[in-house]
């Protein structure tokens, strides 16, 4: 007579087994149409210029709303406002117009990078930390772009290791 699985000394079967399997789906036209445009470097770059721009805009207006002017008891209540109010303005434009360039630059030195080497990975994002910071930073000289690319590249591979983003 043949064992059976219900007999002494055969292994249970794990209920993953039992789960029937998906079919796999495919992309639709209009999901390969938008992983294209989403691929293509001045589309990624343009998108996170002015995403960058959003949050520097909204951080201007944080910080610039946290400043106190140094006369404060000197000033009326509507002085107080209306220096508050320019802090903010200026503090805004000025965040919104540096995030989205650093969005930009950075952006588009690791999509570039990626398209060139045909690899997604940690290298990327510390090439493009070292573009980024370098050509922030190249106003103040040869010295102050290599402590700018430096410095963005373990920033951007830090920020890297922290998402997880790569394996």
């Amino acid at each position: 007579m043949a064992a059976s699985d219900s007999e002494v000394g055969a292994a249970p079967r794990p209920k993953e087994a039992e789960k029937p399997i998906e079919p796999l789906r495919l992309p639709t036209v209009e999901e390969i149409r938008g992983q294209d445009i989403w691929n293509n470097c001045a589309v990624r770059s343009v998108v996170s210029g002015v995403m960058g721009g959003g949050l520097g805009l909204f951080m201007g207006l944080f910080l610039g709303a946290l400043d106190n002017p140094l006369q404060q008891e000197e000033m009326t209540a509507r002085q107080q406002f209306v220096y508050t109010t320019k802090q903010m303005g200026r503090r805004s434009l000025s965040s919104a117009k540096t995030f989205a360039v650093m969005g930009l630059i950075f952006s588009a030195a690791e999509c570039v990078i990626e398209k060139a080497r045909a690899k997604h990975d940690t290298t990327n994002t510390a090439v493009a930390g070292c573009v980024t910071g370098g050509a922030l930073s190249a106003k103040g000289g040869p010295k102050a772009a290599c402590v700018g690319c430096a410095g963005f590249a373990g920033f951007s591979v830090m920020i890297e290791k922290f998402l997880d983003r790569h394996d």
